[in-house]
C-alpha cells in the first residue's frame, strides 16, 4: 500500500486527494490541518441563523474539469446558484454594472467549506485537525512529519505541501532534508508575493434592494476590495435580513492589521455604507471579522523549483502553484497534482 501525507487541508489538497483514490484506490492518504475547519481560504462560520462565506466567496466556472467535478461528479444537492452580477466601484466609490468576464458562480447552502468535505468524503482520507506540522524529515526515501506536540507521522511514500507559500516556505527551511532541491523550492516559495486582507462581516435587520451580488474595485485604488451580500445565497440569510461581506484592499489591510478590531468594523462599516449608498450600513446590529495575513498570491511560484522537488517525491499544490487566488484554481492545481502523484506511485 502507498502512504501519502498531505500537510494543510485546502481545497487544492482535497481535490487532489480525490484524485488519487480514484486513481489508486488501495492508497493511503494522511491529512495534518492545523486549524479546526477544511478549505483553507474558502472558509464558512455558522451561528445565529447566518451561514456566511467570509473567506473566497465562491467559485466560478473558469475552469471545464472544476465545472464538472462540482455539477456531475459530487452530489449536487445543496448548491446555491448565485445568480446576481457583479458590479465594480472606483477610487471615489461610484459603482458602475459590469463584470460581463466573471461567469457562472457556485457556493452551498451550507457554505463553501463542503467542498473540501465532500472531497474528502469521497476520498476517504484520514484528516486530522488542529494538528500543526513543525518539522518534515526525509528519513531515506520516505518522508516523515512531526507535529507541534512532538507526534511523529508517517513514514510517508509521497508529501503533499498546501500551506501558502510563506508557509510552506518556513516549513521548507525547518525541514531536515539536506538536498539542494529543497533549497531551490524554499527560495521560490519565499519570493511569492501575498496581499494580506482584513474582513468584516455586518449584519443588519432589514433586506437591501440592490442589482448586484458583489461589487469589486478593479483598480485596486480604494480602501475596500470588495464587498458582497451573504442574502444572494439560499440558505445564508434570515427571510428580510442582509449579511454583507466587507474586504478591505491590501494596503488598508496590511496597516490595520493588527488594530483594534472593534475600530476596523467600524470604519468598514462606514465604507460600505458610502459606496452602497445607504447610510444605514454603518450601523450593522452583529458583525465578525477575520484577518488573512496571507490572502491571496499576487503571482505563481517559478516551476522548475516545484518540478524538481517531484523527483524526491514532494509535491506542492495551491493557488499560489496555480498563479491565481481562485478557488477554482487551487481545485484545478489540487486536480493536476494528484494526477501526477498517482502516476508516480
Amino acid at each position: 500500500m502507498q502512504t501519502i501525507g498531505i500537510v494543510g487541508a485546502g481545497a487544492a489538497a482535497a481535490a487532489a486527494a480525490f484524485t488519487i483514490e480514484r486513481t489508486v484506490p488501495k492508497a493511503d492518504v494522511t491529512v495534518l490541518e492545523k486549524s479546526g475547519g477544511l478549505c483553507g481560504r474558502a472558509a464558512t462560520r455558522r451561528g445565529d441563523g447566518l451561514i456566511y462565506d467570509y473567506g473566497a466567496n465562491y467559485v466560478k466556472s473558469d475552469d471545464e474539469r472544476v465545472v464538472e467535478l462540482l455539477t456531475e461528479t459530487l452530489e449536487t444537492d445543496g448548491i446555491a446558484d448565485i445568480s446576481e452580477p457583479i458590479y465594480t466601484f472606483d477610487r471615489s466609490g461610484a459603482v458602475s454594472p459590469g463584470r460581463d468576464a466573471d461567469g457562472h458562480k457556485w457556493s452551498y447552502e451550507t457554505g463553501l467549506t463542503q467542498i473540501a468535505k465532500r472531497l474528502f468524503e469521497r476520498a476517504e482520507a484520514t484528516v486530522h485537525r488542529r494538528t500543526p506540522v513543525e518539522t518534515i524529515r526525509r528519513d531515506g526515501e520516505s518522508w516523515t512529519l512531526v507535529d507541534a506536540e512532538g507526534g511523529s507521522w508517517g513514514p510517508f511514500d509521497v508529501l503533499c505541501l498546501n500551506p501558502p507559500a510563506p508557509q510552506t516556505a518556513a516549513l521548507l527551511d525547518d525541514a531536515e532534508w539536506d538536498d539542494e532541491r529543497g533549497d531551490a523550492l524554499r527560495e521560490a516559495a519565499a519570493a511569492v508575493p501575498y496581499r494580506t486582507i482584513w474582513t468584516a462581516v455586518l449584519r443588519y435587520p432589514f433586506r437591501l434592494d440592490r442589482p448586484y451580488y458583489g461589487l469589486v474595485n478593479p483598480k485596486k485604488d480604494h480602501a475596500v476590495g470588495w464587498i458582497s451580500r451573504e442574502e444572494c445565497k439560499t440558505g445564508h440569510a434570515p427571510e428580510g435580513e442582509s449579511v454583507l461581506v466587507v474586504q478591505a484592499g491590501g494596503e488598508w489591510s496590511s496597516e490595520h492589521y493588527d488594530r483594534d478590531p472593534a475600530e476596523n468594523v467600524a470604519e468598514l462599516a462606514e465604507l460600505a455604507a458610502d459606496i452602497v449608498g445607504d447610510e444605514r450600513l454603518g450601523e450593522p446590529t452583529w458583525s465578525d471579522h477575520q484577518g488573512w495575513r496571507y490572502a491571496l498570491p499576487e503571482a505563481g511560484v517559478a516551476r522548475d523549483p516545484v518540478l524538481a522537488a517531484e523527483a524526491a517525491d514532494l509535491y506542492c499544490l495551491g493557488d499560489w502553484v496555480a498563479g491565481e487566488g481562485r478557488v477554482h484554481a487551487a481545485l484545478s492545481n489540487g486536480l493536476d497534482v494528484g494526477e501526477r502523484v498517482a502516476h508516480s506511485i
